[in-house]
């Protein structure tokens, strides 16, 4: 079995963050492992107050996580502030994992900001170490510099991210008008991942869920086109069937294949 590791803030409700990751990594039949930088109090409704932990805990957390444990994957979720990124950064650099895929969280669904506004650079300096980043739309403009309206300019911010450091780019599309489409660089040729846009309401934590989805079937062994298009068609099962719970934006169904194999009705 595959041990992987997200590090990334807590999320009260189960649906994104910590949570979303370890329901990701136990679906797909890997062991998950966490270091927690921040923990949220946050519902359907969404965040109402965040708590950064001291970056020496941070700091123990993931020594004690690689000084024991063989780490397969990681995944890297919400960092709030450059202090936690730079030693989230320190670590890396010390334990070299790979492969590392990093999802650029800097605003939850319900829009509030997760990512204070002086640590975009610091996030960005982290790309050279990530095997793979993950951006939607506004966090792709924001790491390129520039607006996004439709395909043109998503391969353009494909490049601009890629020369920052990325050894590959997914941009996804869920933000642009059409299809739910997702393009990956790979720093020559730009993947194209197509999907239906499933309406509904209930999509909190799908970022958290693919780019953990992606971790895991890269440390699976699958290569990295391969591993977006897996992580992507768990991630659509998991919306078309996601959980209606809470007066707001509900989570997906992280575990609605094994559910079904097994035979049981959760609705």
């Amino acid at each position: 079995m595959k041990h992987l590791l997200t590090i990334a803030g807590s999320d009260s409700c189960g649906g994104a963050g910590i949570q979303a990751d370890l329901k990701t990594f136990c679906a797909l039949g890997t062991y998950g492992m966490s270091v927690i930088n921040a923990i949220t109090a946050q519902n359907t409704q969404g965040v109402q107050a965040v708590f950064n932990l001291p970056a020496d805990i941070i700091a123990s957390q993931i020594d004690a996580i690689f000084t024991d444990i063989r780490v397969d994957a990681v995944k890297i979720g919400m960092l709030s502030t450059v202090e936690i990124i730079g030693v989230v950064r320190e670590k890396l650099e010390c334990y070299a994992p790979n492969p590392v895929v990093l999802d650029p969280v800097m605003v939850s669904k319900n829009g509030s900001r997760l990512l204070d506004e002086d640590a975009a650079g610091a996030l960005i300096g982290l790309l050279p170490l990530c095997s793979v980043v993950t951006p939607n739309i506004p966090e792709a403009e924001v790491i390129a510099g520039m607006r996004i309206t439709g395909r043109d300019s998503v391969e353009t911010a494909l490049r601009k991210i890629c020369r920052l450091g990325a050894k590959n780019v997914l941009i996804k599309g869920g933000h642009l008008p059409g299809d739910a489409i997702d393009y990956l660089f790979d720093g020559k040729t730009i993947h194209t991942f197509p999907g239906q846009r499933i309406h509904t309401k209930n999509t909190h934590g799908t970022g958290c869920t693919l780019s953990a989805a992606i971790a895991a079937f890269l440390a699976r062994g699958e290569p990295m086109p391969s591993a977006v298009d897996s992580a992507k068609r768990y991630v659509t099962n998991a919306i078309r069937h996601a959980i209606d719970l809470g007066s707001g934006t509900g989570p997906t169904n992280h575990f609605h294949s094994l559910y079904e194999k097994a035979g049981l009705d959760i609705n």
